[in-house]
């Protein structure tokens, strides 16, 4: 029997007390399995009344069966669900059980793995899985229920058509130097890649804010001690996570909290304060301070009201990673007595967006907000769809090839040869998001991913 065809048996349901626990067998053949455990035949897709027996005809537990013969289940496999009650100890046995009868136990994400191998998802709704189970926000529920459904896979079959439609015009040519060149324009082939690269583009930026729905920002609040950073930490996420004192170097080490602002996930690292310091403890705090700052999306730079930015302040903006996107924040206006404000331009001598708040009052907060979605390039768009780091790079891949298959064919004397195998890899990086073209040991990384019993 071949691997995937051994029954493999896990618990469906969180750990700890609740009022139901569930036990999930996928295999082949489990209608015995089923009787084996119940005592009766289990007719199909219908809820049954069933005591679960042990080996010697002892009760473990009384609840309910289903089960549901293939090709018609989520892996397309035959499988049998358990109801029991939700005891840690019972659900245990039930498992066991389980076992017992033959089944082995589910690696993580294996039950969605062999629904993808089963032509059930594909790997783009395989992700969706888990991403709608993890999803930390709303809009992030919603756009992973989109993916599940396939919203995100048929853009991309879409343009998987489309490329293949092309590449059998392209290499039908192929033949015939003499009239290929000509052919091809005659088809238009120039301006469907450019249609193409347009589509492409569009269901990128879908994805990219989809990606954004799934994963979050990671933003950083940096700058010297005692300017509010632990401040604005507690007014972003409603809640005293950190002390607040007028003594510099009240904070040692990194503080987190996440947070949504219209849905999108925020990531929000407050950290000790830089400056000099002959404190061992403080000077790991700040060396913290630049790592979380290296892996950061986003910096919210901390500067006083008060006073202009000093030498020290302009060494901490100079020392930031090149790339990495910034927000000054002029902190305690409730001491200088400004109205909140915008400066998309800058102010001071400091150039890109600046916001002036206060962190102890709260005005300005929604000034910062919306900075915080505009820099991460957010949309409110019901054609979201959750899309991972892995469909971005592969949707910029099919974009590269598309390009280097567009410059060739503007060429003198395009090479064909050339042109046709660029529209293949741009093919073949876009089959990848939906499995179609997928090496298994990425199969192996993205399902491993997945929690035991899904």
């Amino acid at each position: 029997m071949p691997e995937k065809a051994i029954a493999i048996a896990a618990i469906a349901t969180p750990t700890g007390r609740g009022g139901v626990g569930i036990v999930r067998v996928s295999g082949r053949d489990l209608a015995a399995f089923g009787t084996a455990l119940t005592g009766k035949a289990l007719a199909p897709r219908r809820a049954a009344r069933a005591d679960f027996k042990a080996n010697d005809g002892s009760l473990i537990d009384s609840g309910l069966a289903l089960y549901f013969p293939a090709p018609a289940s989520f892996t397309g496999e035959d499988v049998l669900e358990l109801h029991g009650h939700g005891g840690t100890v019972v659900i245990n046995l039930l498992l066991a059980r389980c076992l017992e009868l033959g089944a082995r136990l589910a690696e993580p994400g294996e039950f969605t793995r062999r629904a993808f191998l089963n032509g059930k998802l594909d790997l783009a709704q395989a992700e969706a899985v888990a991403d709608l189970i993890d999803a930390s926000t709303a809009a992030a529920a919603k756009s992973a229920a989109r993916s599940l459904t396939g919203a995100f896979s048929r853009a991309i079959h879409a343009l998987v058509e489309e490329l293949t439609s092309l590449r059998m015009l392209v290499e039908a040519t192929l033949d015939f130097p003499e009239e290929e060149i000509d052919f091809l324009r005659q088809a238009d082939a120039f301006n469907r890649i450019a249609r193409l690269d347009e589509r492409l583009q569009e269901v990128h930026a879908r994805a990219k804010r989809g990606k954004l729905l799934q994963a979050g920002l990671h933003v950083v609040l940096i700058g010297q001690p005692n300017v509010g950073k632990s401040s604005l930490l507690n007014l972003l996420s409603g809640d005293d996570l950190a002390i607040v004192t007028a003594t510099p170097g009240t904070t040692r080490d990194a503080l987190k909290s996440s947070i949504q602002i219209h849905g999108i996930p925020l990531h929000i690292i407050d950290t000790a304060g830089l400056r000099e310091s002959r404190d061992e403890v403080e000077q790991i705090g700040i060396a913290r301070t630049w790592k979380a700052v290296s892996e950061a999306d986003l910096a919210l730079f901390l500067v006083d009201a008060r006073a202009d930015l000093t030498p020290d302040d302009r060494a901490i903006l100079e020392k930031l990673p090149e790339g990495l996107p910034r927000v000054v924040v002029r902190n305690k206006i409730d001491l200088t007595h400004e109205p909140p404000e915008k400066h998309p331009q800058g102010i001071g001598g400091v150039e890109g967006v600046v916001i002036s708040l206060s962190a102890r009052t709260g005005q300005g907060l929604e000034l910062l907000e919306a900075a915080l979605l505009e820099i991460a390039g957010w949309q409110d768009a019901e054609d979201t769809f959750v899309a991972r780091e892995r469909h971005l790079r592969a949707i910029d891949t099919g974009a590269e090839h598309l390009a280097l298959a567009r410059a060739e064919f503007e060429t003198p004397a395009p090479a064909l040869e050339l042109f046709a195998e660029n529209l293949r890899l741009a093919q073949n990086a876009l089959s990848q998001i939906t499995g179609e073209f997928t090496p298994d040991d990425l199969l192996g990384e993205i399902f491993s991913r997945f929690c035991i019993g899904k």
